[in-house]
Order: C-alpha cells, then structure tokens, then sequence
C-alpha cells in the first residue's frame, strides 16, 4: 500500500480508425492536478485509449494507490476481467491463439500495473463526468491541432 493516492482519468480518439489519434489524461492528486495530452498521425482507437492510460501512468514518480477512470470497456475489461493476465500466461496469444493486438502497449502497461496499485473504473463516455469530458477535450484537440499544421 502507497501513501499516495492518486486519481487519473483518461481518454483515447481517433478521427476514422485507423486515422489521426489523440489522447488525454487528467492526473489529481490532492490539491494538485495535471493535464496531458498527445497525437499520433496514424493510429487506432484503441491504441489510444492505451496510449493514454500508459501516459499517465509513467508520470508516477512514486508508487501510488491510483483509481483510474476510462471509457473504454476495452482496457477497463481487459485488466478487470483477468483479459491481460491470460494473455501474459498464453504468451501473449488470445483465446484465438492468436497474438494480442497492441502486443507491445500490453506489455508496457503490464510492467506499470506491476509498480502501481491501480483500480480501474469504467465511466459512460460524453456523459457529465467533467473529468472525462475533459480528457475527451484534450485528446480531441490535438487531432484538431494537428490537422491545422498539416492543412499549413
């Protein structure tokens, strides 16, 4: 158990999947809080979504008790519902026996959940969670940053 309890929410887009991608995060802890974002030129949602919880994740110093927020049934089953543990236990192959896509964020993420104490929380996305709404903002906006220096 940490001394740090720490809260984060995150958010993944995609403008067409795969196309331009961005991600956002919302790190509190007590009074403090942080805002990050970023882009990829040429991604999924998924990956996104990922990317985003990655993020914030590596901006722990510490180890920390973290509840995470996500809209994405996708990487909130996947660790909730054991869906990440199996795929470590079958060599990183699905119940297809196929490789698990995002091989390489699985991965990653897997080594952060081994630092950190996190719980993962779904939430309803573009519902009245301010915390999501505004990572869904900052992931937005940098598709829409980006698409303006490319049109440039």
């Amino acid at each position: 158990m940490s001394d740090f309890d720490v809260t984060i929410y995150t958010d993944g887009a995609c403008s067409g999947n795969p196309g331009a991608g961005g991600w956002g995060a919302v790190l509190m802890y007590g009074d403090y809080k942080k805002e990050i974002s970023g882009y990829e030129p040429n991604t999924t949602n998924n990956k996104m979504e990922l990317t985003a919880v990655i993020k914030a994740l590596q901006m722990l110093k510490k180890e920390c008790t973290v509840k995470l927020y996500s809209d994405s049934a996708y990487v909130v089953n996947s660790v909730s519902q054991k869906w990440l543990d199996n795929w470590k236990n079958n060599g990183w192959k699905g119940a297809d026996k196929k490789p698990v896509k995002n091989i390489d964020l699985w991965q990653t993420l897997d080594e952060l959940l081994l630092k950190h104490q996190v719980t993962f929380i779904k939430v309803k996305g573009h519902a009245d969670n301010e915390f999501n709404n505004r990572c869904d903002a900052l992931a937005t906006g940098e598709i829409a940053k980006h698409a303006t220096e490319i049109q440039e």
